[in-house]
């Protein structure tokens, strides 16, 4: 995986049950040697949608960039009300098609 697969930034769908919102996002994959595997996590805009999910309680939800998606798990939200996305595995972004 290059340094340019290893960072996404634009449009994502991010799904939680029936909802779906598409927000801008910026993230990042690294693999982990020791476990075997890649972590991925970032920031999502701003969005009342997800962070009334988020503050329901909502953690899991799947990301979707173009015509892949992985799970994913909501964080806390930072002072700007951006929502921190974090998963394990293959990341959802085309560019990292060796994952």
């Amino acid at each position: 995986m290059s340094d340019a697969d290893e960072e996404y930034r634009g449009e994502a769908e991010i799904r939680a049950g029936e909802t779906a919102v598409t927000v801008t996002v910026r993230l990042s994959v690294q693999f982990e040697p020791i476990e075997g595997r890649y972590r991925w996590a970032g920031r999502a805009a701003p969005d009342e949608t997800l962070s009334a999910h988020l503050r329901a309680g909502t953690r899991e939800v799947t990301v979707r960039i173009g015509e892949r998606e992985s799970p994913a798990r909501l964080g806390e939200p930072d002072p700007w009300g951006g929502v921190r996305v974090t998963g394990v595995g293959r990341p959802p972004w085309s560019a990292a098609a060796g994952v």
